[in-house]
């Protein structure tokens, strides 16, 4: 296996987080692709000839109707292709309250998912909201991960006003709120955090708790402070994600490979870090 992608979207329509003609119109144009459905089957065979694992991360549904139906769904598609799809994260929107809490209960008792996802530009409010907290709580008692994106986001990226989604929602302080709260809580960041870089990595520094997935963007984008992280001192914090499938597999590896990191660390990044982060055996 070359990489465990910690952060893969779908490519079904079934599954994208691109829900809308106009979302999905924003998204080519911000990440220079173009979006095609692709059928389950072909979809994994997307990460079977990448030598990828991957744990997905399904749209926001805001009706609850729709977010069981989507959890179902997600859970299947790592069922009927366990080898490829290992883990999967649970995207409840906060706003559902006690509701939401359940669901996120099933997904991750029964349905048998990684932990939860958050993005807080999406849920309208930093992730250090009190609102966000007894979710934290049931992850902390369950002893599972939450992953929560920070800094810029393609969410909203090209629409007017942006969507009408704040960008200081997205702060990585607001992780290191969570992480001082909850001390036993694993926390992945998602994304680089620019262009708040120097202070993700304060955070990563400071909390032994808090980590770092870098999806979303190219390595070529990178800021001069996080390669020099990525290659020194925080080299056992951050972790490979891809954001497939707005980036194909082989660019992302190209760009990687051509950071010039020392020997050892890309192994670090692809794979052993996850590994030891989720216990992945």
């Amino acid at each position: 296996m070359k990489a465990i992608d910690l952060h893969a979207h779908f490519s079904t329509e079934k599954g994208s987080a691109f829900r809308t003609p106009e979302e999905i119109a924003a998204a080519e144009k911000v990440y220079k692709t173009t979006i095609k459905w692709k059928t389950d089957r072909e979809m994994t065979d997307d990460f079977k000839s990448a030598d990828v694992q991957a744990f997905l991360d399904g749209p926001l549904c805001k009706d609850i109707h729709d977010l069981h139906t989507n959890n179902d769904y997600i859970s299947g598609i790592m069922s009927q292709f366990p080898n490829i799809f290992i883990g999967a994260w649970a995207h409840i929107p906060v706003h559902l309250g006690k509701v939401g809490l359940d669901e996120l209960e099933r997904c991750l008792t029964q349905l048998k998912m990684t932990g939860l996802v958050i993005n807080q530009i999406e849920n309208l409010t930093g992730c250090n909201d009190l609102c966000y907290y007894p979710f934290y709580e049931l992850c902390d008692s369950l002893h599972v991960p939450v992953l929560i994106n920070v800094g810029h986001s393609g969410t909203g990226a090209g629409l007017p006003g942006g969507g009408g989604l704040h960008l200081k929602n997205c702060h990585p302080l607001n992780v290191d709120d969570v992480a001082a709260d909850f001390p036993n809580l694993t926390i992945i960041a998602g994304h680089p955090a620019w262009p708040w870089q120097d202070e993700m990595i304060a955070v990563l520094l400071h909390k032994p708790n808090v980590f770092n997935e870098l999806h979303g963007w190219l390595p070529r984008y990178f800021s001069p402070e996080l390669k020099k992280e990525i290659g020194g001192r925080l080299q056992d914090k951050f972790m490979f994600g891809s954001g497939y499938p707005l980036f194909a597999f082989d660019k992302l590896f190209r760009e990687w490979e051509a950071l010039g990191l020392r020997d050892g660390i890309l192994e670090k990044i692809y794979l052993t870090n996850s590994q030891r982060v989720l216990h992945i055996i």
